[in-house]
Protein backbone atom coordinates (compact mmCIF):
# COMPACT_ATOMS: atom_id res chain seq x y z
CA UNK A 1 0.00 0.00 0.00
CA UNK A 2 1.58 3.68 -0.94
CA UNK A 3 1.81 5.60 2.20
CA UNK A 4 -0.13 9.17 1.11
CA UNK A 5 2.28 11.35 3.08
CA UNK A 6 5.56 9.98 1.14
CA UNK A 7 6.79 12.84 -0.34
CA UNK A 8 8.55 11.71 -3.90
CA UNK A 9 9.07 13.17 -7.40
CA UNK A 10 5.75 15.42 -8.34
CA UNK A 11 5.44 16.97 -12.23
CA UNK A 12 3.18 18.99 -12.52
CA UNK A 13 2.18 19.57 -16.55
CA UNK A 14 0.97 22.31 -18.23
CA UNK A 15 0.35 23.96 -21.73
CA UNK A 16 3.59 25.51 -23.53
CA UNK A 17 4.18 28.95 -22.65
CA UNK A 18 1.71 28.36 -19.60
CA UNK A 19 4.34 27.54 -16.90
CA UNK A 20 4.82 31.04 -15.65
CA UNK A 21 1.50 31.43 -14.29
CA UNK A 22 1.12 27.62 -13.12
CA UNK A 23 4.55 28.55 -11.21
CA UNK A 24 2.51 31.51 -9.57
CA UNK A 25 0.04 29.45 -8.51
CA UNK A 26 2.05 26.78 -7.14
CA UNK A 27 4.61 29.07 -4.59
CA UNK A 28 1.03 30.71 -3.57
CA UNK A 29 -0.11 27.40 -2.24
CA UNK A 30 3.42 26.49 -0.51
CA UNK A 31 5.53 24.27 -2.75
CA UNK A 32 8.74 25.39 -3.93
CA UNK A 33 9.65 23.98 -7.40
CA UNK A 34 12.85 22.42 -8.11
CA UNK A 35 12.88 22.98 -11.26
CA UNK A 36 10.90 24.59 -13.79
CA UNK A 37 10.34 23.79 -18.03
CA UNK A 38 8.47 24.88 -20.66
CA UNK A 39 5.56 22.39 -20.19
CA UNK A 40 5.80 21.80 -16.13
CA UNK A 41 7.10 22.24 -12.73
CA UNK A 42 8.64 19.65 -10.79
CA UNK A 43 8.71 19.64 -7.08
CA UNK A 44 8.88 17.19 -4.02
CA UNK A 45 4.88 16.45 -2.12
CA UNK A 46 3.25 13.51 -1.41
CA UNK A 47 0.35 11.65 -2.90
CA UNK A 48 -1.87 13.42 0.02
CA UNK A 49 -0.33 16.62 -1.72
CA UNK A 50 -1.08 15.75 -4.85
CA UNK A 51 -4.98 15.76 -3.84
CA UNK A 52 -4.58 19.32 -2.54
CA UNK A 53 -2.57 20.08 -6.35
CA UNK A 54 -5.56 18.83 -7.87
CA UNK A 55 -8.24 20.32 -6.20
CA UNK A 56 -6.03 24.32 -6.72
CA UNK A 57 -4.57 24.34 -9.68
CA UNK A 58 -6.42 26.41 -12.65
CA UNK A 59 -3.46 26.51 -15.19
CA UNK A 60 -2.33 23.02 -14.83
CA UNK A 61 -2.85 19.86 -17.10
CA UNK A 62 -1.71 16.84 -14.90
CA UNK A 63 -0.76 15.96 -11.85
CA UNK A 64 2.00 12.98 -11.96
CA UNK A 65 3.61 11.51 -8.84
CA UNK A 66 6.73 8.92 -9.85
CA UNK A 67 6.93 5.82 -8.63
CA UNK A 68 9.76 4.42 -10.12
CA UNK A 69 12.73 5.80 -12.71
CA UNK A 70 15.36 3.12 -14.15
CA UNK A 71 17.53 2.43 -17.34
CA UNK A 72 15.49 1.31 -20.28
CA UNK A 73 17.21 0.65 -24.04
CA UNK A 74 14.63 -0.51 -25.77
CA UNK A 75 11.15 -1.83 -26.50
CA UNK A 76 11.87 -5.57 -25.55
CA UNK A 77 12.61 -4.78 -22.25
CA UNK A 78 9.09 -2.84 -21.70
CA UNK A 79 7.95 -6.17 -20.56
CA UNK A 80 10.57 -7.48 -18.23
CA UNK A 81 11.04 -4.39 -16.72
CA UNK A 82 7.49 -3.20 -15.88
CA UNK A 83 6.27 -6.68 -14.96
CA UNK A 84 9.11 -6.49 -12.16
CA UNK A 85 7.26 -3.13 -10.18
CA UNK A 86 5.00 -4.16 -7.62
CA UNK A 87 1.40 -2.49 -8.87
CA UNK A 88 -0.28 -5.06 -6.31
CA UNK A 89 0.78 -2.01 -4.11
CA UNK A 90 -0.93 0.88 -6.17
CA UNK A 91 -3.74 -0.36 -7.51
CA UNK A 92 -6.59 -3.18 -6.72
CA UNK A 93 -6.91 -6.56 -8.58
CA UNK A 94 -10.65 -5.36 -8.84
CA UNK A 95 -10.01 -2.09 -10.15
CA UNK A 96 -9.68 -0.26 -13.64
CA UNK A 97 -6.47 0.89 -15.19
CA UNK A 98 -5.32 2.70 -18.14
CA UNK A 99 -1.71 3.52 -19.60
CA UNK A 100 -0.67 6.94 -21.27
CA UNK A 101 2.82 7.27 -22.63
CA UNK A 102 5.40 9.39 -24.01
CA UNK A 103 7.98 7.41 -25.67
CA UNK A 104 11.45 9.06 -27.77
CA UNK A 105 13.32 5.64 -28.28
CA UNK A 106 14.88 4.60 -31.79
CA UNK A 107 13.18 0.95 -30.87
CA UNK A 108 9.68 2.88 -31.11
CA UNK A 109 7.73 2.14 -34.69
CA UNK A 110 3.96 3.05 -33.10
CA UNK A 111 3.21 5.10 -29.77
CA UNK A 112 0.64 2.45 -28.76
CA UNK A 113 3.23 -0.61 -28.56
CA UNK A 114 4.57 1.44 -25.50
CA UNK A 115 0.87 1.27 -23.60
CA UNK A 116 0.01 -2.17 -24.63
CA UNK A 117 3.41 -3.62 -23.73
CA UNK A 118 2.96 -1.72 -20.14
CA UNK A 119 -0.80 -3.39 -20.18
CA UNK A 120 0.89 -6.73 -20.72
CA UNK A 121 3.19 -6.95 -18.06
CA UNK A 122 0.47 -5.27 -15.28
CA UNK A 123 -1.98 -7.83 -16.31
CA UNK A 124 0.62 -10.79 -16.19
CA UNK A 125 1.67 -10.11 -12.57
CA UNK A 126 -1.51 -9.97 -11.44
CA UNK A 127 -2.38 -13.15 -13.12
CA UNK A 128 0.56 -14.79 -11.15
CA UNK A 129 -0.13 -13.48 -8.31
CA UNK A 130 -3.77 -13.50 -7.92
CA UNK A 131 -4.62 -15.99 -10.55
CA UNK A 132 -6.93 -13.37 -12.03
CA UNK A 133 -6.55 -9.88 -13.41
CA UNK A 134 -7.79 -6.24 -13.47
CA UNK A 135 -9.80 -4.74 -16.37
CA UNK A 136 -8.31 -1.76 -18.60
CA UNK A 137 -9.18 0.25 -21.91
CA UNK A 138 -8.15 3.34 -23.25
CA UNK A 139 -10.32 6.05 -21.02
CA UNK A 140 -9.35 7.58 -17.65
CA UNK A 141 -11.79 6.40 -15.31
CA UNK A 142 -9.85 4.23 -12.66
CA UNK A 143 -6.08 4.16 -11.87
CA UNK A 144 -4.40 6.17 -15.08
CA UNK A 145 -0.47 5.24 -15.66
CA UNK A 146 1.56 7.32 -17.17
CA UNK A 147 5.29 6.38 -18.81
CA UNK A 148 7.77 9.42 -19.87
CA UNK A 149 10.49 7.47 -22.03
CA UNK A 150 13.59 9.63 -23.41
CA UNK A 151 16.08 8.33 -24.76
CA UNK A 152 17.41 5.16 -22.50
CA UNK A 153 15.72 6.79 -19.63
CA UNK A 154 12.05 5.92 -18.35
CA UNK A 155 9.92 7.25 -15.41
CA UNK A 156 7.02 6.14 -14.20
CA UNK A 157 4.15 8.20 -13.06
CA UNK A 158 1.12 7.59 -11.51
CA UNK A 159 -1.13 10.34 -13.36
CA UNK A 160 -3.29 11.28 -9.86
CA UNK A 161 -5.73 13.46 -12.16
CA UNK A 162 -7.07 11.27 -14.75
CA UNK A 163 -8.82 13.68 -16.52
CA UNK A 164 -6.95 16.64 -17.50
CA UNK A 165 -7.22 19.69 -15.18
CA UNK A 166 -7.46 21.99 -17.82
CA UNK A 167 -11.38 21.38 -17.43
CA UNK A 168 -12.45 23.21 -14.73
CA UNK A 169 -15.90 21.25 -14.59
CA UNK A 170 -18.60 23.69 -14.84
CA UNK A 171 -18.91 24.28 -18.57
CA UNK A 172 -21.60 22.11 -19.47
CA UNK A 173 -22.62 24.01 -22.50
CA UNK A 174 -19.44 24.67 -24.62
CA UNK A 175 -20.73 27.45 -27.30
CA UNK A 176 -18.50 28.21 -30.65
CA UNK A 177 -14.87 27.54 -30.22
CA UNK A 178 -14.61 27.99 -26.86
CA UNK A 179 -11.12 28.55 -24.83
CA UNK A 180 -9.74 26.13 -22.78
CA UNK A 181 -10.85 26.64 -18.86
CA UNK A 182 -6.77 26.48 -17.80
CA UNK A 183 -6.02 28.99 -20.62
CA UNK A 184 -8.35 31.49 -19.64
CA UNK A 185 -7.13 31.20 -16.35
CA UNK A 186 -3.91 32.07 -17.92
CA UNK A 187 -4.84 34.49 -19.76
CA UNK A 188 -6.27 36.37 -16.89
CA UNK A 189 -3.51 35.83 -14.54
CA UNK A 190 -1.29 37.50 -18.20
CA UNK A 191 -3.84 40.99 -17.46
CA UNK A 192 -2.76 41.37 -13.57
CA UNK A 193 -6.25 41.87 -13.36
CA UNK A 194 -7.20 42.79 -9.39
CA UNK A 195 -10.96 42.56 -8.25
CA UNK A 196 -10.93 46.20 -7.29
CA UNK A 197 -11.55 47.12 -10.64
CA UNK A 198 -13.80 46.05 -13.10
CA UNK A 199 -13.41 43.22 -15.95
CA UNK A 200 -15.25 43.96 -18.92
CA UNK A 201 -15.68 40.68 -21.85
CA UNK A 202 -17.54 41.87 -24.56
CA UNK A 203 -17.96 39.32 -27.42
CA UNK A 204 -18.21 36.48 -24.65
CA UNK A 205 -19.18 33.60 -26.41
CA UNK A 206 -20.08 30.54 -23.76
CA UNK A 207 -18.71 32.95 -20.66
CA UNK A 208 -15.34 31.34 -20.01
CA UNK A 209 -13.49 34.49 -19.72
CA UNK A 210 -16.03 36.23 -16.99
CA UNK A 211 -16.53 33.51 -15.31
CA UNK A 212 -12.90 32.11 -14.70
CA UNK A 213 -12.45 35.95 -13.40
CA UNK A 214 -15.67 35.42 -11.32
CA UNK A 215 -13.90 32.17 -9.86
CA UNK A 216 -10.52 33.65 -9.25
CA UNK A 217 -11.98 36.59 -7.51
CA UNK A 218 -13.63 34.96 -4.86
CA UNK A 219 -11.42 31.64 -4.11
CA UNK A 220 -13.69 29.13 -5.91
CA UNK A 221 -11.30 26.70 -6.97
CA UNK A 222 -11.83 24.08 -9.91
CA UNK A 223 -12.21 21.07 -6.93
CA UNK A 224 -15.10 22.30 -6.26
CA UNK A 225 -17.13 21.12 -9.49
CA UNK A 226 -15.06 17.70 -10.07
CA UNK A 227 -15.59 14.76 -7.81
CA UNK A 228 -13.31 12.36 -9.86
CA UNK A 229 -9.76 11.69 -10.18
CA UNK A 230 -7.49 8.93 -10.12
CA UNK A 231 -5.93 9.06 -6.86
CA UNK A 232 -9.20 8.10 -6.04
CA UNK A 233 -7.92 4.36 -7.17
CA UNK A 234 -4.78 4.25 -5.57
CA UNK A 235 -4.88 1.71 -2.40
CA UNK A 236 -4.52 3.95 0.33
CA UNK A 237 -6.66 6.95 -0.76
CA UNK A 238 -8.91 7.90 2.36
CA UNK A 239 -12.05 9.30 1.04
CA UNK A 240 -12.80 11.20 4.15
CA UNK A 241 -9.61 13.07 3.72
CA UNK A 242 -10.53 14.10 0.47
CA UNK A 243 -14.30 14.89 1.57
CA UNK A 244 -12.78 17.11 4.04
CA UNK A 245 -10.47 18.40 1.91
CA UNK A 246 -13.30 19.79 -0.30
CA UNK A 247 -14.67 21.08 3.02
CA UNK A 248 -11.91 23.46 2.88
CA UNK A 249 -12.38 24.83 -0.16
CA UNK A 250 -15.70 25.99 0.20
CA UNK A 251 -14.52 27.54 3.70
CA UNK A 252 -12.03 29.45 1.27
CA UNK A 253 -14.51 31.50 -0.86
CA UNK A 254 -14.99 35.13 -0.37
CA UNK A 255 -18.03 36.74 -1.45
CA UNK A 256 -16.75 40.12 -3.19
CA UNK A 257 -20.46 42.69 -3.21
CA UNK A 258 -18.58 45.47 -4.80
CA UNK A 259 -16.93 43.06 -7.74
CA UNK A 260 -17.83 44.14 -10.94
CA UNK A 261 -18.12 41.62 -14.39
CA UNK A 262 -19.47 42.22 -17.03
CA UNK A 263 -19.63 39.99 -20.31
CA UNK A 264 -22.03 40.82 -23.59
CA UNK A 265 -22.41 39.34 -26.80
CA UNK A 266 -24.51 40.22 -29.66
CA UNK A 267 -25.74 36.15 -29.88
CA UNK A 268 -29.23 35.59 -27.59
CA UNK A 269 -27.81 32.10 -27.42
CA UNK A 270 -24.41 32.92 -26.69
CA UNK A 271 -25.41 34.79 -23.17
CA UNK A 272 -28.14 31.87 -22.12
CA UNK A 273 -25.51 29.68 -22.56
CA UNK A 274 -23.02 31.60 -20.39
CA UNK A 275 -25.48 31.88 -17.80
CA UNK A 276 -26.27 28.29 -17.65
CA UNK A 277 -22.42 27.72 -17.12
CA UNK A 278 -22.27 30.79 -14.33
CA UNK A 279 -25.20 29.08 -12.72
CA UNK A 280 -23.30 25.69 -12.49
CA UNK A 281 -20.06 27.71 -11.16
CA UNK A 282 -22.08 29.45 -8.59
CA UNK A 283 -21.20 33.49 -10.12
CA UNK A 284 -24.04 33.97 -12.14
CA UNK A 285 -25.08 36.71 -9.75
CA UNK A 286 -21.52 38.25 -9.40
CA UNK A 287 -21.88 38.63 -13.62
CA UNK A 288 -23.66 41.80 -15.41
CA UNK A 289 -24.84 39.71 -18.74
CA UNK A 290 -26.08 42.12 -21.40
CA UNK A 291 -27.21 40.92 -25.13
CA UNK A 292 -25.59 43.94 -27.64
CA UNK A 293 -23.12 44.46 -29.92
CA UNK A 294 -19.98 44.73 -28.51
CA UNK A 295 -19.91 48.67 -29.17
CA UNK A 296 -22.78 49.17 -26.82
CA UNK A 297 -21.10 47.22 -23.89
CA UNK A 298 -21.69 49.22 -20.76
CA UNK A 299 -18.38 50.48 -19.57
CA UNK A 300 -18.23 51.66 -15.88
CA UNK A 301 -17.31 54.89 -14.59
CA UNK A 302 -14.94 55.02 -11.72
CA UNK A 303 -11.81 52.70 -11.48
CA UNK A 304 -10.84 51.73 -14.73
CA UNK A 305 -9.91 48.42 -15.17
CA UNK A 306 -9.49 45.21 -17.67
CA UNK A 307 -11.42 44.81 -21.17
CA UNK A 308 -10.69 41.76 -22.76
CA UNK A 309 -11.69 40.10 -26.05
CA UNK A 310 -11.71 37.46 -27.31
CA UNK A 311 -12.58 37.22 -31.11
CA UNK A 312 -12.91 34.81 -33.79
CA UNK A 313 -9.79 34.27 -35.57
CA UNK A 314 -10.64 33.52 -38.88
CA UNK A 315 -9.46 30.28 -39.79
CA UNK A 316 -11.86 29.37 -42.43
CA UNK A 317 -11.03 30.69 -46.12
CA UNK A 318 -13.41 33.83 -46.47
CA UNK A 319 -14.02 35.46 -43.42
CA UNK A 320 -10.79 37.27 -43.03
CA UNK A 321 -12.53 40.10 -45.02
CA UNK A 322 -15.15 40.35 -42.50
CA UNK A 323 -12.75 39.71 -39.41
CA UNK A 324 -10.50 43.23 -40.82
CA UNK A 325 -13.77 45.40 -39.99
CA UNK A 326 -14.70 43.62 -36.96
CA UNK A 327 -11.19 43.50 -35.67
CA UNK A 328 -10.96 47.83 -36.41
CA UNK A 329 -14.36 48.30 -34.75
CA UNK A 330 -12.89 46.92 -31.65
CA UNK A 331 -9.55 49.23 -31.43
CA UNK A 332 -11.93 52.18 -32.50
CA UNK A 333 -14.19 51.38 -28.94
CA UNK A 334 -11.36 50.69 -27.12
CA UNK A 335 -10.00 54.06 -27.82
CA UNK A 336 -13.30 55.81 -27.79
CA UNK A 337 -15.34 54.67 -24.88
CA UNK A 338 -12.19 53.01 -22.93
CA UNK A 339 -10.15 55.62 -21.91
CA UNK A 340 -8.03 54.53 -18.36
CA UNK A 341 -8.37 51.07 -19.71
CA UNK A 342 -6.24 48.10 -20.08
CA UNK A 343 -7.20 46.25 -23.20
CA UNK A 344 -6.26 43.14 -24.33
CA UNK A 345 -7.19 41.15 -27.44
CA UNK A 346 -6.61 37.13 -27.55
CA UNK A 347 -5.99 36.41 -31.36
CA UNK A 348 -4.05 34.02 -33.29
CA UNK A 349 -4.31 35.84 -36.53
CA UNK A 350 -1.55 38.50 -36.27
CA UNK A 351 -2.17 39.81 -39.64
CA UNK A 352 -6.15 40.68 -38.38
CA UNK A 353 -4.17 41.91 -35.48
CA UNK A 354 -3.04 45.08 -37.83
CA UNK A 355 -6.06 45.70 -38.48
CA UNK A 356 -6.90 46.83 -34.82
CA UNK A 357 -5.41 50.13 -35.35
CA UNK A 358 -3.58 50.58 -32.01
CA UNK A 359 -0.38 50.10 -31.22
CA UNK A 360 0.40 47.05 -28.95
CA UNK A 361 2.40 47.52 -25.32
CA UNK A 362 3.02 43.84 -24.81
CA UNK A 363 2.51 40.74 -26.91
CA UNK A 364 2.09 37.72 -24.54
CA UNK A 365 2.89 34.53 -25.90
CA UNK A 366 0.33 31.65 -25.51
CA UNK A 367 -1.07 28.40 -27.74
CA UNK A 368 -4.72 27.72 -28.03
CA UNK A 369 -4.37 24.46 -28.94
CA UNK A 370 -1.93 24.25 -32.13
CA UNK A 371 -2.38 27.84 -32.78
CA UNK A 372 0.67 30.32 -32.12
CA UNK A 373 -1.53 33.13 -30.27
CA UNK A 374 -0.92 36.67 -28.87
CA UNK A 375 -2.72 38.05 -25.83
CA UNK A 376 -2.02 41.88 -27.04
CA UNK A 377 -2.23 44.66 -24.63
CA UNK A 378 -3.45 48.56 -24.89
CA UNK A 379 -3.09 50.86 -22.93
CA UNK A 380 -5.44 53.95 -23.04
CA UNK A 381 -4.78 57.07 -21.64
CA UNK A 382 -6.79 59.36 -20.26
CA UNK A 383 -5.66 62.37 -22.50
CA UNK A 384 -2.34 62.44 -23.92
CA UNK A 385 -0.19 59.79 -22.83
CA UNK A 386 2.58 62.18 -21.83
CA UNK A 387 0.06 63.25 -19.35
Amino acid sequence: MLDFNLKGKVFITCKDRSVSYLEKEVRELGFVPEAVSRTGIELKASMEECMDLNLHLRTASQVLYEIKSFYLQNADDIYRRFKAIPWEEYMDVDGYFSVSSVAENESITTPLIVNVKVKDAIVDRFRDLKGRRPDSGSDFNGLVIQVYWKETQASVYINTSGETLAKHGYRKIPGKAPMMEALAAATIYATEWNTRVPFINPMCGSGTLAIEAALMATNRYPGLFRDHYSFQHVIGYDEQAFLAKKKKLEDKIREIPELIIIASDISLQAIAFAKENAITAGVDHMIDFQVCDFEDTEIPEGPRGVIMFNPEYGERLGENEELELTYKRMGDFMKQKCPGYRGYIFTGNMELAKKIGLKASRRIEFWNGTIDCRLLRYDMYEGKKEE
